[in-house]
């Protein structure tokens, strides 16, 4: 039985772009084939076990002749049930979409096609130029500036172009841009009109260049833009610095690199990109099962017969209530135990499950929770004698069990979770972190510290640091490194917002 191809734009950088269906369906894609235009993060919205195959494409550089790409989707689909070819923009918008439709129904292929927001569209947009308003124009021209290689002459209309009325934005010209737009003029198009260049539209690296149609070619030039960008000639673009939203944005044009899990990178990755910040994940840690697995499984297990259950990180939360829903199937089978947690990250994690903390210390350190204990442990009858879980990664400091013990609890522990370095470097981020440079990186544990070092990647001249919280920062010290801005709270929220106020 033939799978389904399904053929969908991803849109024009800005993975909020992406329509609820190309979401979901990336969400049950057994297998996905993507192009570079699409947006790193999309890839941890894949659902474990998700074949991925990478087949982009840059000015002269393909990664798979698009003949290759089509026969590799009909195989896929006799081997996958759902198979994803994942587009940059919009499928049919000068995406060759229509040509892999086409293979496919010639292949017998069952496929369909999802479009996806157009840089056409979204990137002027982004760039605070409306292709259309009711003051300068009322329609707009989209061209493409690139020529397929299997014709023997242009064929694009110059003249028709020229003469069109409107807003007119040409899409992958730019290796020809200066030809393009002399043509244009030799043909009756205004020198004087107002023109832009924008370059990587709607993600953190869009930067735009505006001039005239006359002048563009070396003001692109002489900012050093390329491709991918979108260019704009039309009345429209005088409007850019009145509505260019972006600039406004307190990380705008900023480059951050986030070292946190996979799993974990979007949070962060997300309030930061809402920033205006061009986002670059690099996981320098994977969360893994924890090495003895039998005494994880049997602490859970024995979790409900404890007066108190102590949790040292959001990871051991998730890690813990994975397990504990596969043998229980009603949260209250957690007993009548007392909650603490470390800090609100973690507090905020239990309270997904229902579960309110009965102690927990503003600063999310160790050292802190005891010191809670010690204040208010008198209200839950004291600690001494007091059976205890504590709940916490292979790596975490001994400050809670020694101290805790110290006081006369009963302390077991429940090794929920193994951090271990990331190995998988999905889009080449090493490399462009070590060619481009980055603006600010983030730190938010130790472990990402640790791992991050252990990749021997030179720090960007100029560039700052952050960190979460003070272990973090007392492990940057170790390595000689102090960070340029910590959060006042050890949250997600705490250092975004610390981020913002970063000069």
């Amino acid at each position: 039985m033939k799978g389904k191809v399904y053929l969908i734009g991803a849109g024009p950088g800005d993975p909020g772009l992406m329509t609820l269906k190309g979401r979901e369906l990336m969400e049950q894609a057994d297998c996905l084939v993507y192009d570079a235009l699409a947006a790193p993060g999309m890839l941890a919205w894949l659902k474990p076990g998700c074949e991925q195959v990478y087949v982009g494409k840059r000015a002269g550089n393909h990664a798979m002749p698009q003949e290759e790409i089509n026969q590799l989707l009909v195989k896929s689909a006799a081997k996958y049930a759902c198979t994803v070819r994942l587009k940059g923009g919009d499928p049919y918008v000068f995406g060759r979409g229509g040509e892999e439709a086409l293979a496919l129904h010639a292949a017998g292929i069952p496929f369909e096609v999802v479009p996806g927001v157009s840089s056409a569209i979204a990137g002027p947009a982004y760039a605070g130029i409306p292709v259309t308003h009711r003051d300068f124009c009322n329609q707009f021209t989209v061209f493409t500036g690139h020529e397929g290689a299997h014709k023997t002459e242009p064929t694009l209309d110059i003249a028709g172009i020229a003469a069109a009325k409107g807003t007119k934005v040409m899409l992958m010209g730019m290796s020809r841009l200066r030809e393009t737009l002399q043509a244009l003029m030799e043909a009756g198009q205004g020198a004087d009109v107002p023109a832009a260049a924008i370059q990587w539209a709607a993600t953190g690296r869009q930067r735009s260049v505006v001039a005239t149609v006359a002048t563009l070619a070396d003001a692109v030039e002489a900012a050093g833009v390329t491709s991918p960008a979108v260019v704009v000639l039309g009345e429209v673009v005088q409007l850019a610095p009145q509505l260019d939203w972006r600039a406004a944005m307190p990380l705008c044009g900023r480059r951050v690199v986030v070292t946190r899990t996979r799993e974990q990178a979007s949070e962060l990755s997300s309030q930061l990109a809402a920033l205006g910040a061009d986002v670059m994940e690099l996981p320098t840690i994977r969360i893994a099962a924890p090495t003895d697995k039998r005494d994880f499984a049997e602490a859970v297990v024995d979790a409900p017969h404890y007066d108190w259950l102590v949790f040292s990180s959001p990871n051991g939360v998730r890690r813990f209530f994975q397990a504990f829903f596969a043998v229980y199937e009603d949260i209250r089978e957690i007993g009548g135990a007392r909650i603490a947690a470390v800090g609100p990250g973690t507090a905020a994690e239990l309270k997904k499950y229902g579960l309110m903390v009965d102690i927990m210390p503003q600063k999310a350190v160790a050292e802190e929770l005891i010191a809670e204990f010690d204040r208010k442990g008198d209200e839950f009858g004291g600690v001494a004698n007091v059976t205890m879980l504590w709940v916490h990664g292979e790596q975490a400091r001994r400050v809670i069990y020694d101290e805790l013990m110290k006081r006369q609890a009963i302390v077991d522990e429940c090794l929920a979770y193994n951090t271990v370095p990331e190995t998988e470097d999905v889009g080449g981020v090493q490399k462009r972190l070590r060619e481009e440079g980055a603006d600010i990186i983030t730190f938010t544990s130790s472990s990402t510290v640790r791992h991050f070092m252990a990749l021997n990647i030179p720090l960007p001249k100029g560039c700052r640091i952050a960190s979460i919280g003070p272990v973090t920062t007392a492990t940057l010290a170790e390595y000689g490194l102090k960070p340029d801005v910590e959060a006042p709270e050890h949250t997600i929220p705490s250092l975004v917002a610390a981020l913002a106020t970063l000069k």
